[in-house]
């Protein structure tokens, strides 16, 4: 064959780093955007973050000819969405800034003043570990006992269990230690006796024994103690009444027995274990004004960006300037107007949820009404994946509390009536249903399927379970009480 030539015509679709870095920015949370605008900084001289939120921001004012015009137009972007503009300032007011009077630079006190002192560092929560051991320090013991002790508790699990068996450990101990299975026993009975209670169990019932026999002296403690050496199973099931029998007492005693156990904790050695809270920066902030609902920007959520102006007049004063430092302010300036379009969407997309969830702000969930991301993209004229960009990981700031975007989403069920109604509403009304039920006689699902159906929603049994687990309520013999 011959090699030959051919024309062919074909359309592909290419997106341009701009449009990349804008569909990147738009999946960010606040955090993960405020880590990748800081990270951009450190490379890129052009840029400067602001920590004067509440300062009056100036109009970028500079202009080179090396600079495309399409990149300097921020005119298409709305004015509610420009909460991070360009500044550049005159380079007579940066010569005048960079004036520093002399007589001012050590006027303001030392470090001996109270008003300027070191910030105090908060203290790191002791962990588990750390928490037996400062015990067993103060202890009057031997030294050789206080390291079997410590044996001990390194082989504790983050609920303060000893899971591994005192034969097996006694195996991975060196012979020349010359520890005995009864000297780990003695570590064991000791650290079984240190804070807190339950610490050093092997299982629940012994965790649960250890806190009843360090509680005070009371008349249902030994019962409490009996009932969960033998009877543990019985009373997780509810099955209160083969329990009496059993011990043959009233249901007074079983009341008061069962608020002993009940009270204890399975897992000592959680509390040691919680983490450092982590604190929610809302994205949006509702608002009632003229009796209607609106969604505003949290601006103090926003990073504030400028182009530096030292470099911005250096490049406008140098017509032949680098190349890269031209490459780097368009960057800045881009970066910027993606900020800027990032918030711009976000606030049309709760702009609309708000306005469909009215009801909701003014009620609760059980006037939620049906939505899906579709409906938002419809009314927007947005791509659906744009909107499941930005309803992740953004967080809006209500009086009834802190809900990401993507809460006000959800299936939903036809009603008798032609409506719909909205699977967040029908938990909420599951919710309402079990809080207000008799304790002795708690509603099944098939109940609550038929209260429902009453009200004109049709919900099987099926989807009644489904909704129940997912907002973490036992079924019903499980919520039984006497």
């Amino acid at each position: 064959m011959k090699p030959t030539l051919q024309l062919k015509l074909s359309q592909q679709l290419r997106l341009t780093p701009q449009l990349q870095q804008s569909i990147r920015l738009l999946q960010l949370s606040t955090l993960e955007l405020n880590q990748e605008i800081e990270r951009i900084v450190q490379e890129n001289p052009l840029l400067e973050l602001r920590e004067d939120w509440n300062a009056p921001v100036a109009e970028n004012t500079f202009e080179h000819p090396e600079f495309s015009d399409d990149v300097a137009d921020f005119d298409s972007v709305p004015p509610e969405a420009a909460v991070s503009e360009v500044q550049a300032e005159s380079e007579e007011n940066f010569e005048s800034d960079s004036e520093w009077p002399q007589e001012n630079i050590f006027s303001h006190g030392t470090y001996e003043d109270d008003d300027h002192e070191a910030p105090q560092i908060p203290a790191r929560p002791l962990s588990l570990r750390e928490h037996l051991n400062f015990q067993i320090c103060l202890s009057q013991i031997s030294e050789r006992e206080k390291n079997i002790i410590s044996l001990l508790i390194d082989s504790l699990n983050e609920d303060g269990y000893l899971l591994q068996d005192l034969d097996e450990l006694m195996e991975m101990l060196p012979a020349e230690l010359g520890i005995s299975l009864q000297d780990l026993q003695d570590a064991l009975k000791y650290l079984q006796r240190l804070d807190p209670s339950g610490v050093g169990a092997r299982n629940l019932q012994e965790c649960l024994v250890l806190q009843l026999q360090a509680l005070p002296d009371d008349a249902y403690r030994d019962q409490a103690i009996k009932v969960v050496q033998e009877y543990l199973e019985i009373l997780a099931s509810h099955d209160f009444v083969q329990i009496k029998r059993l011990l043959a007492c009233d249901d007074q005693s079983l009341r008061a027995i069962q608020k002993l156990i009940v009270n204890l904790n399975p897992k000592p050695g959680a509390q040691f274990n919680s983490q450092n809270e982590r604190y929610i920066v809302p994205d949006i902030t509702v608002t009632k004004k003229n009796g209607t609902w609106g969604a505003n920007l949290n601006m103090a959520a926003i990073p504030r960006l400028n182009i530096n102006h030292l470099y911005a007049n250096i490049l406008k004063q140098e017509h032949h300037s680098s190349r890269g430092l031209v490459s780097q302010l368009n960057e800045a300036k881009w970066l910027i107007k993606n900020i800027q379009q990032r918030s711009s969407t976000i606030l049309k997309v709760a702009s609309a949820i708000v306005e469909r969830q009215q009801q909701f702000f003014e009620h609760g969930e059980v006037a939620m009404r049906p939505l899906v991301l579709r409906d938002i993209a419809e009314t927007l004229n947005l791509h659906e994946s744009t909107v499941s960009r930005v309803t992740t990981q953004k967080f809006m700031y209500t009086p009834r509390g802190i809900f990401e975007l993507k809460y006000f989403f959800g299936s939903h069920v036809s009603t008798d009536s032609g409506g719909a109604c909205s699977a967040t509403a029908i938990r909420a009304l599951i919710k309402q249903l079990i809080q207000e039920e008799n304790p002795r006689k708690p509603l099944s699902d098939n109940r609550i399927s038929t209260i429902l159906e009453q009200q004109g929603i049709v919900v099987a049994r099926r989807t009644i379970a489904k909704y129940r687990e997912s907002i973490q309520i036992p079924a019903a013999n499980l919520r039984k009480s006497f």
